[in-house]
């Protein structure tokens, strides 16, 4: 792997590459294979234009309902500017800046197959923007992930044309300041690259990688932090016996058993006398619920790899087979099942760590009533289990599927949408809300684990616990708790397992 730059054209970008790209901010360059394909295609569109009167949809054709209307070959220019502008309809939060950054490259990605037609000028400017910190301002929300993620990908496209906002050096200023004090020209459209530009799928695909990575990170943490559980609550832990899960072998499942049988090795906890022969489900059933959520993100990363690995903006343009076809390779539909899925599954690694925050807090198993001295006068850690439980609620409101839904447009040409966008924007609400729900947890855990002193738990979870201590003192008495939460979601985020 390259560390400087992330090397762009049609060889396939892998989750390792993404992921140390999104770690890392790499800076981005089409290679010279893929600038070949982006001319050869681009000579073939001129060519076809130039010698010939057939239409071809959005290239000098107007857009959706507007298929029909006929674009003179002296205005086909104005028409890709046109289209940015008026497609240029975003409302709501703005997009955070890694996620913007993320759709840049995707975007560049998508345009280096060759099949698109646009210039090199274009992929050229796209890379010296992204490499500079230029961030186009894109809004949340106007997308319904289909006919491409159209009006978020036009915010995305502006500053090209030297219009809309962007953040640079750390403020935000018009695209024209910024490409002034960059030294470069706003460029000039030719026919097919406005279309080009907004057709595609990269609000939603960066979205969901963005989501992806935090869940994999969450569910990894989901594995450290349940185990910490399992001490605190005097656990059996025949539950982990590997011979359960051989006879049913779903593939997270078994992973999560051996991940918390790896992690609980040694813990002289684990090994001592239990009177209870089962624990609550929120304990013995972590593999086969952790292990599901394991295995649907499996299949959004699979899902999420072909698709930034892919041509997504329409019409598509094979140069080698004397085509330009129109399709629909800008529906979102695979995302937005996927997204929706992600949204389920780590709403699921939410509500079963609320659970058992909730019986860490009960008075059972020698622990004193909300892990507190002095319950009563002292209300201990009582409502942080309010705070998780609050987001566990809003997390299953969220998780109602975006992918069911579809509202006609464009008078009723565009009549079957993914909403797959809005999949994407909530999934990261959800999962943000699993973040903080599994640092209360952990909270919650290594309080408890205190109480069950002097016994040791095993070298993984003991170093995880002191490095946690380090930054959360044991709650003696009642102290203002937002800052303990802040503080482990700052710790999950920033500690290396």
């Amino acid at each position: 792997m390259d560390h400087h730059h992330l090397s762009i054209d049609a060889e396939t970008l892998t989750y390792e590459q993404v992921e140390f790209y999104l770690h890392n901010h790499q800076p981005v360059a089409v290679s010279q294979k893929g600038l070949d394909a982006i001319n050869k295609c681009r000579a073939y569109l001129d060519e076809k234009l130039e010698s010939g009167n057939d239409l071809f949809y959005g290239i000098n054709t107007g857009f959706g309902f507007l298929q029909n209307v006929s674009i003179d070959k002296t205005q086909l220019a104005e028409l890709q500017d046109n289209l940015l502008k008026s497609h240029a309809c975003g409302v709501g939060d703005e997009v955070p800046a890694d996620i913007v950054r993320l759709m840049m490259m995707l975007k560049i990605k998508s345009l280096s197959y060759g099949h698109s037609g646009v210039c090199e000028e274009i992929v050229k400017r796209l890379a010296e923007l992204h490499n500079n910190d230029v961030l186009p301002v894109v809004y949340t929300k106007g997308s319904l992930g289909a006919s491409g993620d159209l009006a978020p990908l036009s915010h995305l496209s502006l500053p090209l044309i030297g219009e809309g906002e962007v953040f640079f050096k750390g403020k935000k200023c018009s695209s024209a300041e910024a490409l002034k004090e960059l030294n470069l020209q706003p460029l000039k459209l030719k026919s097919k690259e406005g279309l080009a530009l907004i057709n595609g799928t990269q609000f939603m695909s960066a979205y969901g990688i963005f989501s992806l990575v935090m869940s994999k990170k969450l569910i990894e943490w989901a594995d450290i932090i349940a185990a910490i559980s399992i001490d605190s609550f005097l656990c059996n832990i025949n539950f982990l016996n590997d011979h359960i899960h051989d006879v049913r072998p779903h593939k997270g499942q078994v992973a999560t058993a051996a991940n918390l049988r790896r992690i609980l090795s040694g813990s002289k906890i684990c090994e001592s006398e239990k009177a209870n022969l089962q624990d609550p489900y929120s304990f013995r059933c972590i593999p086969q619920v952790h292990g599901a959520s394991r295995d649907t993100v499996d299949f959004v990363q699979n899902t999420l790899l072909t698709e930034i690995n892919s041509v997504t903006d329409n019409p598509n343009i094979f140069p080698d087979d004397d085509l330009i076809i129109s399709g629909g390779n800008f529906h979102g539909q695979p995302l937005a099942l996927a997204l929706d899925y992600l949204s389920i599954a780590m709403s699921e690694i939410g509500n079963i760590s609320e659970r058992r925050t909730y019986q860490l807090l009960s008075g059972q198993r020698n622990l004193p009533l909300f892990l507190i001295h002095n319950p009563g006068l002292n209300s201990g850690l009582m409502i942080p289990q309010y705070a998780a439980a609050s987001m566990v609620s809003e997390n299953k409101q969220l998780c109602t599927p975006a992918s069911v839904d579809s509202i006609s447009s464009s008078n009723n040409q565009e009549d079957h949408v993914s909403m797959g966008a809005n999949a994407a924007t909530k999934c990261l609400r959800v999962v943000q809300n699993v973040h903080r729900i599994l640092a209360i947890e952990l909270l919650t855990a290594c309080q408890a684990l205190e109480f069950t002193r002097p016994s040791k738990s095993s070298p993984k979870v003991e170093e995880v616990f002191s490095a946690f201590r380090e930054k959360v003192a044991f709650n003696d008495s009642d102290r203002i708790l937002h800052d303990d939460i802040q503080k482990a979601v700052n710790f999950i985020e920033n500690y290396k397992l």
